[in-house]
């Protein structure tokens, strides 16, 4: 395994493997038995890394989310982890009542919700202390003030390390930074956003984004990690849900559009080139890119992680590095 340092406050900042392990669906689609297993070839491996969230898949059921934190919780205690497994986790999604949505019953980002809501997810997970926090997505309906001074005033308190953000725009990230910096408070240091070597159209609305998509790395935020060399982006479904080596599992919508195959076929010739899937090329181009990204890859089988982890040791040569970064 190989690692990178997030966070910058010697305080809180973690050395994690570049590989992260996403735990959305253990619990819940995932059996325990199954989760048990991915979790601890993980960790054995060399992984230590992982990534849940409090809303953690409440639309399996209709719930209100919380089965992969108590999965989470459920394995450390029976595993005996401690603080050498960093585990990111999330607020601001979670349904506010079963058979509702983040789309419109979400929890939100008030100093209180993010206080309950983050003791709850240390219960859940069985931690004194919360490695890594997000904010889920935005909430438009409390002052920015009040979320940058509520998830400082954990950090503060030590039960928060470090901060992160996701699905929002970067206009709204760097006002929250700038907030935080002008008062001396810890700010966001972590972006996670969807990133995979295809791009995505980001003009097709959705409930949550009816201008178009906030939730994609493009350019913008991609520029603001060049300008900023403290921020971190973890890049979730960088493997589109399986679409790119399963013939069964078509690329989402937002994908269909001219410049799609021209990336797939340098994909694909890179990856006759190497003797690796299509699969370990996107994983093994984020990791060793110029830029600090960090894939985090669910596994729903021990198969799925043993070919997400062969990435890590994929290298790629600065020639087909340049084919990948310039097809279009």
């Amino acid at each position: 395994m190989k690692y990178r340092t997030i966070g910058t406050d010697p305080r809180h900042r973690r050395e994690v493997s570049v590989l992260a392990l996403g735990a959305m669906l253990f619990g819940s689609r995932t059996d325990e038995q199954t989760s048990f297993a991915v979790l601890d070839r993980y960790v054995e491996a060399g992984g230590n890394f992982i990534d849940t969230s409090d809303n953690y898949a409440f639309w399996i059921d209709g719930s209100q989310g919380g089965h992969s934190e108590e999965l989470l919780g459920r394995w450390r205690r029976s595993r005996g982890i401690g603080d050498e497994v960093v585990i990111a986790t999330k607020l601001g999604a979670r349904p506010l009542a079963p058979g509702t949505s983040y789309t419109d019953n979400a929890e939100g980002l008030s100093a209180k919700v993010i206080r309950e809501s983050a003791e709850r997810s240390r219960e859940r997970l069985g931690v004194q202390k919360l490695d890594l926090l997000y904010a889920h997505i935005d909430d438009h309906r409390v002052p920015l003030q009040e979320t940058v001074e509520g998830f400082a005033a954990l950090v503060a308190e030590g039960t928060v390390g470090l901060l992160g953000v996701s699905n929002q725009a970067i206009w709204r990230v760097e006002r929250a930074r700038a907030l935080a910096a002008a008062a001396g408070l810890p700010g966001y240091e972590v972006l996670q956003y969807q990133h995979s070597h295809l791009r995505p159209r980001f003009d097709v609305p959705s409930d949550l984004f009816p201008d178009g998509s906030l939730g994609h790395a493009g350019a913008e935020l991609l520029g603001y990690l060049r300008s900023e060399p403290a921020l971190t982006l973890v890049a979730y479904s960088p493997l589109l849900g399986g679409a790119y080596g399963r013939a069964d599992k078509p690329l989402p919508p937002d994908y269909d559009h001219p410049g799609t195959p021209a990336r797939l076929a340098v994909l694909r010739e890179v990856a006759r080139e190497t003797g690796a899937s299509v699969n370990q090329v996107v994983l093994a181009w984020q990791m060793g890119g110029e830029l600090p990204v960090v894939p985090l890859a669910g596994a729903s089988s021990a198969a799925q992680l043993e070919e997400n982890l062969a990435a890590v040791d994929l290298e790629l040569s600065a020639e087909q590095r340049a084919r990948l970064d310039a097809a279009h």
